[in-house]
């Protein structure tokens, strides 16, 4: 089969287009067909070496869309030819992939598979976050950073369909804004000094809720327009610094700060992703909620992809065509 190898870490140069053993299944697992795969900032940070561990060869991606292939037990709930989202054990930029089926989702025949195969990763993870970890009601203002990317874009709306009172989105630059506008952000902000400009949106007392995946310097000034009793939910960082956290600053204004890992939550609890997964498809039936693709490439072009991530410039999802 073919697949996008990496032998080293690296630039994306290290990406190679070859052929790759086809794998096999073993109890519990299901052989799938690879329909489409997507970049997530994740796949960024592994070929780089900055999260993953280096055994070689390694298959880099998070999610498919796809068919079903094989099954390895005739009881399982699947059967050839059901098409699927699933998270791969070993990566997902490949022709064909292994999943635990506790972590396979069968797409209802009325979703598109073309519009669900952007959205494994960002879905589950936007609603998790959204209506479990800080769960949104209508009288709560959100802010969330990176309003233009995958995740950012599922986020806003998420929150829109909850009845956030009020909306405020990060972006690089406001070349980015119309997206978040589009899709229900009130105020779009860039990262300068974007602390000042939500307590003025904000009465001076913040926001309720904030959605960060950049961490640093971001996570620390986020503290500061966070409104008393407020969640910080502090979901990666694609900034690449840690950020500092004073205790005073939290148990004096009763403010929260959360983790959420959605990769953590594959490995403990896949449950959770199972009891969210017909919640995500119906969302995803309708018109009303939308999936922005920034650019699909098929998969020998995965080098400039990965550019395209990496430069900050794309809106919404990038998707690989098999």
């Amino acid at each position: 089969m073919k697949a996008i190898v990496i032998n080293e870490f690296g630039t994306s140069d290290v990406l190679t287009y070859a052929e790759y053993p086809k794998p096999t299944i073993s109890t519990g697992e299901i052989l799938i067909r690879t329909i489409y795969t997507s970049v997530n900032y994740a796949d960024i940070k592994n070929r780089t070496g900055n999260k993953a561990k280096g055994n070689f060869p390694m298959i880099l991606g998070l999610d498919v869309a796809g068919i079903v292939e094989e099954v390895f037990n005739e009881n399982s709930n699947f059967q050839k030819g059901d098409q699927v989202i699933a998270f791969p054990i070993n990566g997902a930029y490949a022709e064909y992939v292994v999943a635990k089926e506790q972590l396979v989702f069968k797409v209802p025949y009325d979703v598109p598979l073309e519009k669900v195969a952007a959205v494994p990763t960002v879905s589950f993870l936007s609603y998790i976050l959204t209506h479990q970890i800080a769960p949104i009601s209508q009288n709560d203002s959100v802010l969330i950073h990176a309003a233009s990317g995958g995740v950012g874009t599922m986020l806003i709306q998420m929150a829109k369909k909850l009845g956030a009172k009020q909306i405020i989105g990060t972006v690089s630059t406001l070349e980015k804004a119309p997206i978040a506008y589009q899709l229900g952000a009130d105020h779009v902000l860039t990262y300068d000094q974007f602390s000042e400009h939500v307590r003025d949106f904000t009465g001076g007392i913040g926001v309720d809720i904030i959605f960060d995946s950049i961490a640093g310097a971001i996570t620390e000034e986020s503290l500061t327009c966070l409104a008393p009793y407020g969640t910080l939910v502090q979901f990666g960082n694609s900034g690449g610094k840690a950020g500092t956290i004073m205790t005073s600053d939290l148990h004096s204004s009763c403010r929260n700060v959360k983790g959420f890992s959605l990769g953590t939550t594959r490995d403990l609890r896949p449950e959770m992703l199972q009891q969210v997964a017909q919640h995500i498809f119906t969302l995803l039936k309708g018109d009303s909620f939308q999936v922005p693709i920034a650019k699909i490439f098929p998969l020998e072009d995965m080098q400039k992809a990965h550019e395209l991530m990496e430069s900050r410039q794309h809106q919404g999802k990038i998707v690989i065509k098999m």
